[in-house]
Parts: C-alpha cells; sequence; structure tokens
C-alpha cells in the first residue's frame, strides 16, 4: 500500500520533457515544477496500513479495515464526510463565492447542496475554518487554520461529534484527498494563460507570475459570513422570490439530509404534510423554522450529538433562504 501511494505522489510532478499543460494535470505538480513552495500535507506512507482506499472508505462510510483485524469504530455514529461536503467540484467557478451559480451547478451535476465546502480540492487550499468559524469553534480554530491535519481532527470531534482519528486513519485520509485535487481544467484558464504558463514552464518566462496566475484562479481558503434571519420573520427580507430556486434547495439540502431520516430525527418528504408543518413554523423560532436552523443550526445536545449546521452566506444568500420560504408556502396552500 505505502508503495502505491509513492508511486500516486510521484505523479504530482510533471516529467522533464512534459511541458504543454493539459486539463488533467494536477494543479499541485504544476506548481511544484514551477518551483512553488509543497503543500505541508502531503500524506505520510510509511505509516503501517495507510492506504488510499482506507482513506475513501473512511469518508465516504466512517470506517475502514483496521490493522487490528476487522473494521475500524466508526469516526462519529451521526455523520459521515459526506454529510456536509461534496467529493466532487461542486462550482462552476472556484474563484468566486456565488451560491447561487453554485446551486444551478449541483443541480445540473446530480449533487447535493450542502454547507460544507467541497473536499475535492481541498488539498490544494492552505487555510481552513475561516472567517466567522472563530465564532463557533473558538480557540479550536487556531491550530487548525493553516493545518489540513488539524483541521481533519476539529471536523471529525466537533462537526461530526466523534473521535479523533488515529494516525492511520488520518494519513489514509489524506491519500484520498490527493486524489480528488485541483485539475488544471479546473481553472477556467484562458489561451492566454496556457501561454504564459507554458512559456514560464520551458524556461521562457517568469515562474513566480505563472505561479500566482495559477493561484488567482482557486481560493486559498473559503470566507465564511455569519448572518442573521430577517429581523422580522413574518415579512422575511424581500417579497420577491423564486419558485424553482426555493425547490431546488429543498430537493438538494433540506432532503439530503432529511428525507427518511438520513443523517437526521426529523423526517421531511415532498409531501403537503411536511410543507404544511415547515409553514406553520417558519416564523417562529424554534428548531422546526427554516430561519432559525439556516442561519443558527442546531446545537449538539448531550442526549442528542447529532444535530444541524448552518449555511453562511457564502453558502446560501438571503434572496435564496427567501425562495426556500415563498416555495414551502406555496407547496403548503
Amino acid at each position: 500500500m505505502a508503495l502505491a501511494c509513492i508511486f500516486l505522489f510521484s505523479n504530482l510532478t510533471l516529467e522533464k520533457e512534459e511541458q504543454v499543460v493539459a486539463g488533467d494535470m494536477p494543479v499541485a505538480g504544476v506548481l511544484k515544477k514551477l518551483g512553488d513552495q509543497p503543500a505541508p500535507h502531503l500524506p505520510r506512507t510509511d505509516v503501517k496500513n495507510v492506504s488510499v482506499e482506507n482513506g475513501r472508505e473512511i469518508v465516504l462510510y466512517g470506517r475502514a479495515k483496521s490493522p487490528h483485524g476487522g473494521k475500524s469504530e466508526r469516526v462519529s455514529k451521526h455523520f459521515v464526510c459526506t454529510s456536509c461536503h461534496n467529493i466532487e467540484r461542486d462550482e462552476p467557478d472556484l474563484s468566486k463565492d456565488d451560491p447561487l451559480a453554485r446551486l444551478k451547478y449541483v443541480n445540473e451535476k446530480g449533487l447535493p447542496f450542502l454547507q460544507g465546502s467541497a473536499l475535492y480540492g481541498i488539498v490544494d487550499r492552505r487555510s481552513f475554518y475561516n472567517g466567522d468559524y472563530k465564532k463557533k469553534y473558538g480557540d479550536l480554530v487556531e491550530p487548525a487554520r493553516y493545518n489540513l491535519r488539524e483541521a481533519i481532527q476539529l471536523c471529525a470531534t466537533e462537526c461530526s461529534q466523534g473521535r479523533l482519528l488515529e494516525d492511520w486513519e488520518l494519513e489514509s485520509v489524506l491519500s484520498y484527498l490527493w486524489t480528488i485535487g485541483l485539475k488544471m481544467g479546473d481553472l477556467n484558464l484562458t489561451d492566454a494563460d496556457l501561454n504564459k504558463i507554458n512559456k514560464a514552464l520551458e524556461g521562457g518566462g517568469k515562474k513566480d507570475g505563472a505561479v500566482q496566475l495559477i493561484k488567482s484562479k482557486y481560493r486559498q481558503g473559503f470566507p465564511a459570513t455569519f448572518i442573521d434571519p430577517p429581523a422580522d420573520r413574518k415579512k422575511g427580507f424581500s417579497t420577491k422570490a423564486d419558485m424553482e430556486t426555493g425547490k431546488l434547495i429543498y430537493e438538494l439540502s433540506c432532503l439530503h439530509c432529511h428525507e427518511g431520516k438520513r443523517y437526521s430525527f426529523f423526517n421531511l418528504d415532498k409531501s403537503s404534510l411536511s410543507f404544511k408543518f415547515l409553514n406553520k413554523h417558519l416564523r417562529g423560532y424554534g428548531r422546526y423554522s427554516i430561519y432559525q436552523v439556516v442561519r443558527y443550526g442546531t446545537p449538539p445536545v448531550p442526549w442528542k450529538k447529532a444535530y444541524m449546521p448552518h449555511y453562511t452566506k457564502e453558502k446560501m444568500s438571503k434572496q435564496m433562504l427567501e425562495d426556500l420560504r415563498f416555495y414551502i408556502e406555496q407547496k403548503a396552500k
């Protein structure tokens, strides 16, 4: 397994004679060829039982084949990584925050619309738990802010309400995440951009400039801004609303967790009963109000550690929340 991981990461670098940038080339490999500082979170392949497959199993199912035999203990009894994070690209432009464009993109790709940023490309980022997450997790974000290993552990223990990963589990997760790093074809590069990068690779251009150009095409970390519901929940933020947008949010977000109680004790479906119930509680301040839970989530409590994470401004705009409200109100009639 260790040899497989070594082979995998040796392919992150470009071969000496291969200078023309292709869409399937890892961004990390091109940056390394241009002399950029390598990421500090390459996996340790010397740890026993580390493998890409074990990492994939942990991300998707919360457990993997244990070095002690059988399956490992679940990281969390409540969530897996894909409860809140996509493992595929889920944004049309990786350099911008546009929640509505993201909603339309995941709908086209058949993906859920989730609170967390995609794990796809996370190894190419350099900061985690940014912005207002300091308000939620306090000093716990400090060791995780620029350290992906610590960010994974914070997610496992706080976000997932689970346990710390063992060394082999953590390094396996990193091994898997490196297989879903950004590719050059993800970056919306123009012909002029590609010419500049190729020229730098061939020694005829400034490598530092090419590095900065590549990094300008995707975010090094995702901002997070906590915002409140409208002051008057009867009036909302806007009288304008889009039925189709509200429908997509309900189907790709609400039902992702609540349909069939997938990740929640609270069941939702497309029946009039569900819509009438949500509409009844919409303007209140309890855990069944979409205004309340979208912006504040629900906290874990001793008898029920599973909880709902909230949507930041970057993941759902004020107008999109009004669209969801309008959809629920119309379906409740």
